[in-house]
Parts: structure tokens; C-alpha cells; sequence
């Protein structure tokens, strides 16, 4: 199962996310949600790295 770790108001700042934690060494996934001009972008990653994740994302500023 994969878990929602963020959400991107753009599929540019949804790449970036995905980019750092993919250096990391974690999996990623991109979702769009909704209709193209409300959209934003799930950043998920499997159940078992999320609290990992969540660390990164802090450390991050983010």
C-alpha cells in the first residue's frame, strides 16, 4: 500500500519532492487530482517508509 506523504500545488514542486527523496533512496509515486485547472499532485510512498519520509521532509524544510 502506498500513503499520501504530500500534496503539490504544481507538477513542477510535485517533481522536485519526488527527485529529493528519490536521491534518498526512497520509492515515489505521483497522483494528479482533480480537474486540470484545480489540480495538485499526491507524493506517495509504500506504508513502510513513511515515517522516514516524514524525517527527510522535516530535515528539508519542507
Amino acid at each position: 500500500m502506498w500513503t499520501v506523504v504530500y500534496m503539490a500545488h504544481s507538477q513542477e514542486d510535485a517533481d522536485k519532492i519526488r527527485t529529493i527523496l528519490s536521491e534518498e533512496g526512497f520509492l515515489v509515486k505521483i497522483r494528479p487530482i482533480g480537474k486540470e485547472e484545480n489540480r495538485v499532485y499526491e507524493v506517495l510512498v509504500p506504508n513502510g517508509e513513511v515515517e522516514e519520509v516524514h524525517e527527510v521532509l522535516i530535515d528539508l524544510g519542507v
